[in-house]
C-alpha cells in the first residue's frame, strides 16, 4: 500500500486597517529584521487570550450597536432551543 502526502503551504495575504498611531507603535515594537507577521506571532505568544481581549476591548466601533446586540441575543436564544 502506498501513501501519498501532499503538503500545501498556502500563505494568503490579508489586508488590515489600523490607525497611524497603532502602526507607529508596531514599527517601534518590531525588531530590525522582523516582519509584521513575525511581530504579531511573537506578541500573541507572550499574551494570554484574556490579555489580548482586555487590550482590544473598546477598540471596535459599531454603527448600530443596539441592532447588533438584538441580533446576537436572538441567535443565542435560537442556539439554546
Amino acid at each position: 500500500m502506498f501513501k501519498y502526502m501532499f503538503k500545501h503551504d498556502i500563505n494568503m495575504a490579508k489586508t488590515i486597517t489600523i490607525r497611524e498611531k497603532v502602526y507607529n507603535n508596531l514599527v517601534k515594537a518590531k525588531k530590525n529584521e522582523e516582519s509584521f507577521s513575525e511581530l504579531f506571532e511573537r506578541l500573541l505568544k507572550t499574551a494570554t487570550p484574556i490579555d489580548i481581549l482586555t487590550e482590544i476591548r473598546g477598540s471596535a466601533e459599531f454603527k448600530n450597536k443596539r441592532k447588533m446586540l438584538s441580533e446576537l441575543y436572538a441567535k443565542r436564544s435560537e442556539m439554546r432551543l
